[in-house]
């Protein structure tokens, strides 16, 4: 057994040596995952809910994550897939058809849990959408996915961002 570590950016990703390790993750993390896989279940293969339901409910490490929340996605986002679409498509800047799966998916997720889930912070719901869309989709779709859903966030939920307070930028004259 070897006790080095890995020496490439490749294969300390390879290694879950880079981001988030799988037993940090929450159990409403590990709900969105396994949620936006099915929901890309559903988006390719046209897949039936109930059928993809089973399905992942099977899939190693579903135990660990929080199944109410990923009823409540999965369910939710398919039921509600129109009425998301509506939501989300006059924030694009391409037609809908176009985006990924897996960046719809993403989508559908944030836009679910800013109407349904008001127990979950707005920036909570950004982050955790963020980082699906790094860790399943492509080069630069989550900065796509940041800033559709930061538009999005202010319309579902304008007291709760109002109330945020900005990130700071750089300060200007600061002593060096």
């Amino acid at each position: 057994m070897s006790t080095e570590l890995p020496s490439s950016e490749g294969e300390k990703a390879k290694s879950g040596l880079i981001g988030r390790k799988a037993a940090d993750k929450s159990a409403r993390t590990r709900a969105r995952e396994f949620a936006l896989q099915a929901i890309y279940q559903h988006l390719v293969g046209r897949n039936a809910a109930s059928d993809i339901d089973v399905f992942t409910r099977d899939l190693a490490g579903f135990h660990k994550c929080d199944s109410v929340h990923f009823d409540a996605l999965l369910h939710g986002c398919i039921e509600q897939a129109d009425a998301l679409d509506t939501l989300i498509t006059p924030l694009l800047d391409r037609p809908l058809v176009e985006l990924s799966p897996i960046e719809r998916g993403v989508l559908w997720i944030g836009a679910y849990e800013f109407q349904h889930c008001l127990d979950v912070p707005w920036r909570v719901v950004l982050n955790e959408c963020i980082e699906l869309a790094k860790s399943f989709g492509g080069t630069d779709g989550h900065k796509y996915v940041n800033g559709v859903l930061h538009q999005l966030a202010a319309q579902l939920r304008p007291a709760e961002v109002a109330a945020a307070p900005s990130k700071p930028g750089p300060r200007k004259n600061a002593a060096p």
